[in-house]
């Protein structure tokens, strides 16, 4: 605490109240601190200094605090050399780590280079979450942020609310989606528009859509060799005698022990190779596009619209991994709104997991029920264990 307030005397800082309210429960009930909160809503008074960010990181850096966690800064003012003392602290290539493993920096305007810092720190930090909301950095800024999301295979959680990015940023964040493990993106508030949107879930619906063929394939392939080898095992059993019989059974018995071997052994390896999966594929689970201006008054009019749905509908159908989906305040018309439920009645008819869907009330009442109906979550009921016995 003397170390803190010592920092903000220096840096004519106000003393950040949550911060010292933090610092203050944990030293009374011998807890500790992981989640450091700094907001500015704090000082109601004009004539007192403004909280600054400085000051904390210094603090932790003094103390080697490395217990830290979550580090929210909420509508604190930034400057360059404040996003560059965050991005040196997150970095990991230092004598001292300090692992964060979630960034919030929300309701304050950070230009492009300090996005592109953040950017620089990304492949070497800890942070699984990162949120950047209301920032308004624009597309500027996105490309250095997506530089350094490339071979992502820590982040799992991107939120870029409400910071005023165009179809350009949907163009750059496509590919990274369809390549990193982020499975978790928010991008309400923005202006994606149609070609944007489409660009961004066209990669990541072309690969639900191939993998799904793939897995086709190979269950069309695998039953075909099962009734082959069937029909050659009862066609050698019909021609020996009942003695030689007795051998063929032990024979096919060895054999299958065998190929049951080996296809534990294969169904081994498969799982290995579905752990490693998601760090280099496209995963998403949660998409929120909300309010991005996703009609047909934007480039390319109402075909666009409808190419969007298209892809749209691919990855409903096929993406088993994607169980949350936001598309309210965009006006996709009836006709969109119709084919988006014949694709989440297909997928519930392919038993595959509730996707829970926000779509526009600016559709027909009946169209509306039946996708809420159809993409809300199913209430299961939870069976109770039964308590063994000794």
């Amino acid at each position: 605490m003397k170390t803190y307030e010592r920092h903000c005397a220096l840096f004519q800082s106000s003393v950040g109240v949550t911060i010292k309210q933090s610092l203050k429960r944990c030293i009374e009930n011998e807890i500790v601190l992981t989640k450091f909160v700094l907001t500015s809503s704090e000082n109601s008074r004009g004539d007192m200094q403004p909280v600054s960010l400085t000051p904390l990181l210094r603090t932790i850096r003094d103390e080697r605090y490395m217990l830290g966690k979550e580090l929210c800064i909420w509508g604190i003012q930034l400057s360059n050399q404040d996003i560059a003392n965050l991005a040196l602290l997150l970095e990991l290539d230092g004598r001292t780590t300090y692992p964060f493993c979630s960034l919030e920096i929300i309701h304050t305007v950070i230009d492009a280079w300090s996005v592109e810092r953040l950017g620089v720190a990304l492949p070497v930090s800890n942070l699984r979450s990162i949120v950047l909301d209301y920032t308004k950095f624009g597309d500027k800024g996105i490309n250095g942020l997506v530089s350094g999301l490339k071979g992502n295979r820590k982040l799992l959680t991107l939120s870029l609310c409400y910071c005023n990015l165009g179809p350009e940023s949907g163009t750059e964040l496509g590919p990274i989606m369809a390549q990193t493990a982020i499975c978790n993106l928010y991008l309400n508030g923005n202006n994606l528009q149609c070609l944007g949107a489409l660009a961004l879930i066209k990669p990541i619906a072309v690969y639900a859509n191939n993998l799904a063929r793939d897995k086709e394939t190979n269950t069309m392939k695998f039953s075909n060799a099962t009734g082959h080898q069937m029909h050659e095992v009862g066609k050698g059993l019909n021609v020996h005698s009942a003695a030689s019989g007795m051998n063929i059974t032990s024979e096919t018995r060895r054999s299958n022990t065998t190929e049951s071997i080996i296809g534990k052994k294969k169904k081994r390896k498969g799982t290995k190779k579905r752990k490693k999966n998601p760090e280099i594929g496209s995963w998403l689970v949660k998409l929120h596009l909300a309010d991005n201006g996703i009609d047909g008054r934007g480039k390319g009019g109402q075909n666009m619209v409808l190419e969007f749905t298209q892809f749209l509908i691919y990855l409903i159908k096929y993406s088993e991994h994607l169980i949350e989906l936001d598309l309210d305040g965009n006006a996709i018309g009836e006709l969109c709104s119709a084919d988006i439920l014949d694709a989440l009645k297909e997928r519930l008819n392919e038993k595959m997991p509730n996707l829970n869907i926000k779509v526009t009330y600016q559709i027909s009442s009946e169209t509306f029920g039946s996708i809420f109906k159809n993409g809300k979550k199913s209430k299961s009921t939870r069976k109770k264990k039964k308590k063994t016995t000794k």
